[in-house]
């Protein structure tokens, strides 16, 4: 059974220590790292009280990236599925021929 790892992760100048598994290093330095980038484009871009209003607009925008995706996932498998109906019944009228 594989160690997990102790890391610290910084967040909006606060730190937090984690214990992952390896594999998950990355990806969280890479949040990390994505969280803070875009913390400074909206302190730099907007009028903002204090962090947790950025950090409530940060968690907004990743979250609606995510909504966003499996929406247009989802369209795009609805229409690979006509797609597939369509050549599938012209098959049918080949085969039956």
């Amino acid at each position: 059974m594989e160690e997990k790892l102790k890391i610290k992760i910084s967040i909006a100048d606060r730190v937090y220590p984690l214990t992952v598994e390896h594999s998950q290093e990355e990806g969280l330095r890479s949040a990390s790292k994505k969280i803070d980038s875009t913390i400074k484009q909206f302190e730099q871009n907007y009028a903002v009280r204090d962090k947790q209003d950025v950090l409530a607009m940060c968690a907004l925008q990743f979250a609606s990236q995510v909504e966003q995706k499996q929406i247009d996932t989802s369209l795009e498998y609805e229409d690979s599925r006509v797609r597939l109906e369509k050549l599938n019944e012209k098959l049918n009228k080949i085969l039956t021929k």
